[in-house]
């Protein structure tokens, strides 16, 4: 993406002011800060969902929805149930290959695990990563711009708090720095 450092630190403040960040968090944004060094603020002042959505928001879609599909899968564990693998599964199709079709598949998927689940939450986000909200005979509804990222960081906190919530701050860890990981590999910004 490249930019200059004021244009990269400048993104701190654009991407928080969409991702719905608590307050406490937005206290925290500055023009002055890198991404990665807000994301490493807010962890370290232990607002986990904060940088989740700081993340989904930031990253592109295709990205995010894997990133979503990741942590889903591994709060899934081995044994998940049918309709959890199948929704994982379908959300896996449609990042492989992003078609219409495979991307309808995810969201009926994701409804038969339930949308309140982080498998659910990543079909979802899958759905919502573009094409049409109208049946595929209607006109097109677009999506709404951050309507992916929304379901991303649905799906990414479900996975950390859905199963053994005392490990939470661990897991949000961990997943944060797999989405990390992920803003790096795309290059999302210039290195600090």
């Amino acid at each position: 993406m490249g930019g200059t450092s004021a244009q990269i630190n400048s993104k701190t403040v654009a991407i928080s002011a969409v991702a719905e960040l608590g307050d406490e968090a937005m206290a925290l944004v500055s023009p002055e800060l890198h991404p990665l060094d807000f994301v490493g603020l807010l962890m370290e002042k232990k607002f986990y969902p904060d940088a989740v959505r700081f993340i989904a928001h930031a990253l592109p879609k295709r990205e995010a929805v894997w990133w979503a599909l990741v942590c889903a899968r591994r709060s899934a564990g081995e044994h998940a149930p049918l309709k959890i693998k199948g929704a994982l599964d379908a959300t896996e199709r449609w990042v492989a290959q992003p078609t219409d079709d495979n991307r309808r598949l995810a969201m009926a998927a994701a409804e038969k695990a339930e949308l309140g689940t982080a498998a659910g939450c990543a079909g979802l986000a899958a759905f919502f990563s573009g094409g049409s909200l109208a049946p595929p005979e209607a006109p097109p509804v677009p999506p709404g711009e951050f309507l992916a990222a929304k379901a991303v960081s649905g799906a990414v906190i479900f996975a950390a708090v859905a199963k053994e919530p005392e490990r939470a701050p661990e897991k949000f860890r961990s997943f944060v720095a797999q989405g990390v990981e992920v803003t790096n590999r795309v290059k999302l910004w210039e290195p600090k």
